[in-house]
């Protein structure tokens, strides 16, 4: 028996990389997932991966329309929600003199608006014992150039991860954040394009003590443990995986 069994779970940004992982691992862990995503075709295509245990509600988390369908969809369900891996976001990198106020409307929009949303309007749905899990970055800590909007709104994911774990923890739902460094997802194929992803990417793990990238399945690890009674002390907390980038 898995640590989640029976549980639900919702995992936003699920169509591919860290969310498309932690939404198998915590498959193989007994529950019964929610993949929410943009990406309609890859959405679909993970949640087949992954079989019965998946259903995939395509949508945007800055959208409150689209939460309110995959909300109705988990209450049609019947069995409550016991876990939230508040994952989508985007990126846009510019210094401070070309940055535009589209990046920041976008960035703020789904980073920081649709994670405040997507947990907000989970809160009629939480089971007892629920866990909140929300994506940060090491990167709301470092300062690096060109990062400022996208770092910036990574640490008010911080701050709401904090309030919410006081805020919440009355009725039982524990409100947690894994913070991973540089991971080998599709993402940065995205950001970057792809002529020039394989020099980012080798750019990033040369940054990174441990000597490589991190890998999606990695992160999901770490959620699955936030996500399980095994976690049950663990209240606010801020877990770095990153290879040991943001320690030395």
């Amino acid at each position: 028996m898995g640590k989640l069994e029976g549980k639900t779970a919702v995992i936003t940004g699920a169509a591919t990389g860290i969310g498309q992982a932690t939404a198998a691992r915590l498959a193989a862990e007994g529950a019964h997932v929610f993949l929410v995503g943009r990406r309609k075709a890859e959405l679909d295509s993970a949640a087949a991966s992954i079989g019965p245990a998946a259903t995939a509600v395509p949508g945007d988390i800055a959208d409150p329309a689209d939460l309110d369908r995959l909300y109705d969809a988990v209450r049609d369900r019947g069995r409550g929600l016991d876990v939230v891996f508040a994952n989508a976001a985007t990126a846009a990198f510019a210094p401070l003199e070309e940055a535009t106020v589209a990046q920041y409307e976008e960035i703020f929009g789904i980073n920081v608006r649709g994670t405040w949303l997507t947990v907000q309007k989970a809160l009629p749905l939480f089971n007892r014992d629920a866990s909140v899990i929300l994506n940060a970055s090491i990167r709301a800590d470092d300062g690096w150039e060109t990062y400022g909007l996208y770092s910036a709104s990574k640490a008010a994911i911080r701050s709401l991860a904090r309030t919410w774990a006081n805020e919440l923890k009355d009725r039982g739902i524990r409100v947690n954040t894994v913070s991973p460094g540089a991971i080998d997802t599709p993402g940065i194929n995205r950001a970057v394009g792809e002529e020039n992803a394989a020099a980012a990417k080798t750019e990033l793990a040369a940054g990174v003590p441990i000597g490589r990238m991190g890998r999606p399945e990695e992160i999901a690890a770490a959620v699955a443990f936030l996500a399980s009674p095994e976690s049950s002390f663990v209240l606010g907390a801020n877990l770095d995986i990153d290879g040991g980038e943001n320690q030395f």
